[in-house]
């Protein structure tokens, strides 16, 4: 089983949350930061939200989004809110957009590597998947580089 599809799917059926095709990757080996990116599905029937991630990699954690500045250049910027889980829906966190933002990296991240991450959910509470640091795979289509 290659490193992609043994971490594509991260089934956590009693809170009814289900995390598929996540990652981590910095940008080159000095990084002081990293980002992780997924899709999150919802199986309930009521929505939730996650608010909150940790890992023992990173110095801090938080989860970040990007907006349109006055020029017109994207800037990426911390989201207290937290990122909405609709019901029986999902929330896509990709390069450009909303995701899992770590700073201050305790040791490189490198391609192969597995990264412990705790999401916080408002309602499903605390999951801990292992996700593979990816330093290869290129944007999806519609997504920017991080």
């Amino acid at each position: 089983m290659d490193g992609e599809s043994m971490f594509a799917h991260q089934v956590t059926p009693s809170e009814g949350v289900v995390v598929e095709g996540a990652y981590a990757r910095a940008n080159g080996a000095s990084a002081k930061a990293g980002a992780a990116f997924m899709v999150i599905k919802n199986y309930n029937a009521q929505d939730d939200r996650l608010i909150a991630a940790s890992t023992d990699v990173a110095n801090m954690v938080e989860l970040h989004t990007h907006i349109e500045g006055e020029n017109g250049i994207m800037m990426m910027r911390p989201d207290e809110d937290g990122f909405d889980l609709p019901a029986n829906g999902e929330a896509h966190l990709k390069r450009g957009g909303d995701h899992v933002m770590m700073m201050g990296l305790k040791h490189a991240l490198n391609h192969g590597d597995t990264v412990e991450i705790t999401l916080v959910f408002e309602k499903a509470g605390e999951i801990t998947i292992q996700i593979p640091v990816d330093l290869e795979r290129k944007p999806a289509s519609g997504e920017a580089h991080h």
